[in-house]
Parts: C-alpha cells; structure tokens; sequence
C-alpha cells in the first residue's frame, strides 16, 4: 500500500524531469545548428536575392514610378521595363498578385509573385485547397492549391514567356515569390520544367527559382530532385520552413500562431527523423537551401550576416526554433534587408583580395560543378535513406494518380524509356483538366485566358 502511495509523486518527478530535458534542449536549439556543416555560398550564386526581393515588393506598389518606399540605390525597379502586372481581379483570387519583368541589365525574365494577403479570402482558399496526400506530382505529392494556382498563372503567361524567351535567346528565366508565393513559385518551376515544349523547347538551365521564405510544398523526393533549379532562401528563426504543420492549420491558428509552433515542437521533437523521412506524404522546403544567420545564441543583438547553403536531405529544417523572431523573420522587408548586407560583405571579401575576371570565371565553373555534385549525391543519400520514390525522374508520369503500389509495379515493370517520355510530353491539358475540370468557374476563366 505504501509504495502505490509513493507512485504518484514519482511519476511526477518523472514527467517534470522529462519535460525540463525536453525544454532544455529546445532552448538550446538555434537556428545556426540547422546549417552547422553547410558550405559557405558565394557572392556570384548569392547575387540575385536582395533584387528579386525587390521585384516581389515591387508587385505590392500601386504605381511604379510613384514607390511607396524609395528602394536602395542600383535597386529600382524600371517601370518601362515592366510586360505584365495583374491584381487580385485579373487572377480571379485563385493566385496571388504578380508581375512579369524584363531586366536587361542582368539578362533576366522575371516572373515576381507576391506573399500572403491576410486581408483577402481568396489566398486563405488556396491555402485550405488541400489535404494530406491529396495531389501527385511526378512520383511525389504537392500542395493541391499552390499547384492550382502555379497552373493558372502559367497558362495566363506562358505564349507571353514563349515570346520573350524566344526574342532574348540569352536571357534566363527567373522565377520568385515570397511566402505563399514561394510555394507558387516552385510549383510553377516544376511545371515548366515538366512542359519545357510550352515555352519554345528551351534548355532546363535557362530556367530556375528563387522562394523567398519558402512554404513546405513538395514531399522530399521532389525538393531533392528539382535542387538543380529551385532555390530556397530562409532568413534565420523563420517559422514556415520549418513547421510541417499543413498550410491550412497554420492560417486557421494565425491569431494563436505562438501557441501551435509549441504544440508542433514538442510533437515533432517525439518523432523519430528516420519516421519523418519516410512519411511519403511530408512536405518539405523546396530545392537547394540558402540560410541566412544572422544571430548567435545567448549574445544580443544581430551580426555580420553569413550565408549557407546545401542540398540536405535529412536535416531539412526539421525543428522549430522556439524564437522571439520566428514570424518576424519571416517578413520580406527584413529578408531583402539582410540579404542585401550579405552580399555586401561578400563583395567586399572579394573585392579585397582582388580577384582576376578570368579567375572568377573559372570560380563560377567550379562552383556549377561542385552544385551538380552535390545534387547527385544528396539523390544517392535519398536512395540511401529509404526515402519513398526517390529514383530518378523519368521513371515517373507527371500526373500519376495510381496509389503507391501500383505506382511501384510499374516502375518495376516499365523501363525508363519512350513510354514514360511520352506521357511527360502530352501532360499539359492532362494537367489544366485534372486540376480545374471540377470547377466550372476556373474552367471558364482558364478558356478565357486562351482565347486571350
């Protein structure tokens, strides 16, 4: 009888020990200890960010030459370069506000997409058009409403992009959003280069994007396999890389958003990473990743910003950083402010040591040699790691609606060859039917913008 009584306080003293080892080492936890043993990047692959940050916010101007806020010098946005600038009405609410650029002084097409308006309905809608599992994409699964909406803004741009990438056959073609648009962004990405024939034929290198603080959109096999043109760019403590939490749940808890990074935390920190990665259905930040750090812990104030990148696989911003700065992190205006210190200090280190034009050129070769390196072996560590369907990309249909086992029979059964090409080829009315042929004002707004 006596020791039933002691039960109770010792399972007490149990639970609170527990649950100050558990705090403990959240506390501890940084933002640094993401991206510990990842390379340094370099100005050259850093060097658009803190512009495409500035054409995002360019998307939120009413007029061009009359900016709100006076953009840094070499920053502007040249308002006679500007081909297309559509609002909420012109999109019809089922994507967010974008702009297509032409930057001649960086040789440059690009397709701007701005965040989340939290004043309007119509982008919670394209958050809430999804559930676990709900869309395949290319042997992997996406968030169904950001696919919606990157299929609707290309089929509105895609003859003007043509045009413009046929008229510049040097320019590359740039496509970036933030937040919500970043999830639009990458899908986009994937899109095209799944339909390169929409846009002329052109060579998969002339594409690539930059999501400015990414949403999770992709499961891992997709982030993985697309990091040769996707990048992501995550300013330090930010909640949204980091949160596997669905888009959904995190703008129903918006006004309690402090409360629900806890509750994932401590369920996230209960689940093994092996268990995560193998989650088929896990979304993830997209393509390569470059992590702003800017703070240390337990020292104030913020610091000389160091940029690091990588193609991880696991290690993939997995935890939540318990951070004061989580959600202001996570703002454009901070993230274009300390990219653009960033790359300050990188051009002033190479600016010192004097570099020869000739030796960044050889630099700059190195550098895309050492990034397909890396992609190659961040798929091998994927197959390594178990993680679901990671082969390569021609062994998959874009659109794949079988369930898993009837997707892996027939990888077994089919080889990689004409069959699987063919299917890649004809998938771009697959892809504008399956995704709006159950909604009959899409439909017509999709027939509208053809005709156009």
């Amino acid at each position: 009888m006596s020791v039933l009584c002691g039960l109770p306080p010792l399972l007490e003293c149990v639970y609170c020990v527990a649950c100050a080892r558990w705090a403990w080492k959240r506390c501890l936890h940084s933002a640094g200890h993401d991206s510990e043993n990842w390379s340094v990047a370099t100005a050259e692959e850093f060097e658009p960010v803190p512009r495409l940050c500035r054409y995002i916010l360019a998307v939120y101007e009413d007029d061009l030459r009359q900016p709100q806020s006076e953009p840094p010098e070499g920053y502007g946005v040249n308002p006679d370069c500007l081909i297309v600038k559509k609002n909420y009405p012109d999109t019809g609410g089922r994507a967010p506000p974008y702009l297509l650029y032409l930057d001649h002084d960086h040789a440059d097409i690009v397709l701007a997409i701005r965040g989340l308006n939290l004043a309007k309905e119509s982008d919670y809608a394209v958050l809430l058009d999804n559930k676990l599992g709900k869309r395949k994409f290319d042997g992997g699964y996406v968030h169904n409403g950001l696919l919606k909406a990157a299929g609707l803004v290309l089929n509105a741009e895609c003859e003007i992009m043509k045009q413009l990438l046929e008229k510049y056959p040097n320019y590359t073609l740039t496509i970036t959003g933030h937040s919500l648009g970043s999830g639009v962004a990458a899908l986009l990405t994937m899109v095209i280069a799944q339909n390169l024939d929409k846009l002329g034929n052109i060579d998969r290198k002339r594409i690539r994007c930059f999501a400015i603080a990414p949403a999770r959109c992709m499961s891992l096999n997709l982030a993985v396999r697309y990091a040769d043109v996707i990048n992501s760019i995550v300013l330090q403590d930010d909640f949204l890389p980091r949160t596997a939490t669905p888009l959904e749940d995190i703008f129903k808890s918006l006004f309690c958003l402090p409360c629900l990074l806890c509750l994932r935390c401590m369920r996230d920190t209960c689940i093994s990473e092996e268990k995560m990665l193998k989650d088929p259905r896990r979304l993830y930040a997209p393509g390569r990743l470059y992590h702003i750090v800017e703070r240390k812990p337990f020292r104030c104030g913020r610091f000389p910003p160091v940029v690091k990148t990588a193609v991880p696989v696991d290690g993939r911003f997995e935890h939540i950083v318990l951070s004061c700065n989580a959600t202001s992190d996570h703002a454009i205006i901070w993230i274009e402010r300390e990219a653009r210190r960033a790359l300050e200090l990188m051009q002033e280190r190479d600016h010192a040591t004097k570099i020869p034009a000739k030796q960044k050129m050889e630099r700059q070769q190195t550098l895309t040699r050492e990034h397909n390196e890396e992609h190659k072996a961040a798929l091998q560590r994927a197959v390594t790691l178990a993680v679901p369907h990671a082969f390569p990309p021609s062994y998959y249909g874009t659109f794949d609606e079988l369930d898993e086992e009837q997707s892996d029979t027939s990888v077994r059964d089919s080889s990689p060859g004409s069959s699987s090409r063919s299917k890649t080829k004809d998938n771009w009315d697959e892809l504008i039917e399956r995704l709006y042929d159950k909604d009959e004002s899409g439909h017509k707004i999709l027939k509208r913008s053809r005709s156009q």
